[in-house]
């Protein structure tokens, strides 16, 4: 796919924006079309995104549910887990959130939570830690036995485009939300995060239910090959939508609209915009 080169020096080359929307149109045409076979055929996707932060996940997320079906399509963000929570078996509180049948769920972040921040903040034992590892293997291949088609992505981001990436969110009064100490701090812990990925992946890069390396320092080619590769793990067959007739609208003749002076409307602040 031809790349558009930035001005500035060194910059990351990009996929040209006209290219991008027009494959992403189509690759989004796709999905739907999957969703489709999905619910008529009763099956199951648990799509795991971890991955620097920074990595661009939750914009590959956006994109891909921007326009499936949410009543069978849904992300799980959880946050940090309650004092319940910690009490219960490690994985619990994330099977309660997979797929029923008909249904696609985006995990962004997961259980791997503990192979990665929770092992380098120290959020974790080390006996819990190992106790994950060992049986990460075993549940997956559990979800995998009993049908549900597990696709698992990390997405990989340079530590230079990371650090853009952080100080453009501190400008940003949409993004700033995203930028926590936790992701601060992962700047001065590069190495550890790496290690910990490293032996992450040693563990848990199963044949049954591999690693997918998503590279995003360019993050329209990531949300590209991110939603292709999805795709391709979906043994889908295409579904052509049922036609829908539109009926014709029958003349009115019992209903009287009531005074509008008796409802409340929302005062119309768009027609006082001006072009700035």
């Amino acid at each position: 796919m031809p790349v558009s080169k930035s001005k500035k020096a060194g910059a990351v080359k990009r996929v040209s924006k006209p290219l991008y929307e027009q494959e992403l149109e189509r690759l989004q045409a796709e999905l739907v079309g999957m969703q489709q076979w999905v619910i008529e055929t009763g099956a199951r996707v648990l799509v795991i995104f971890e991955g620097r932060d920074a990595a661009g996940k939750g914009g590959a997320i956006k994109r891909i549910v921007q326009y499936l079906n949410p009543r069978s399509a849904r992300v799980v963000a959880l946050p940090a887990p309650s004092e319940r929570e910690q009490k219960q078996w490690y994985f619990q509180r994330y099977i309660e959130r997979l797929p029923t049948a008909g249904e696609i769920v985006l995990m962004d972040r997961s259980w791997y939570n503990r192979g990665g921040v929770e092992r380098v903040m120290g959020y974790c034992t080390d006996e819990q830690y190992h106790r994950f590892l060992e049986q990460v293997p075993q549940v997956e291949r559990m979800l995998v036995d009993d049908g549900i088609i597990l696709v698992k992505f990390w997405f990989s981001v340079s530590d230079t485009v990371q650090e853009e990436r952080f100080r453009s969110r501190l400008e940003d009064p949409m993004r700033r939300w995203k930028l926590s100490d936790t992701d601060l701090f992962s700047i001065t812990r590069w190495e550890d995060y790496s290690r910990a990925k490293d032996a992450m992946f040693a563990a848990t890069d199963l044949s049954y239910a591999p690693w997918w390396t998503i590279e995003s320092d360019d993050k329209r080619a990531s949300r590209i090959n991110s939603i292709k590769h999805l795709l391709t793990e979906i043994p889908y067959e295409h579904r052509e939508p049922e036609k829908v007739t539109i009926p014709d609208r029958p003349q009115a003749t019992e209903y009287e609209r009531p005074p509008q002076d008796q409802a409340n409307f929302v005062k119309d602040h768009a027609k006082k915009l001006k072009k700035k």
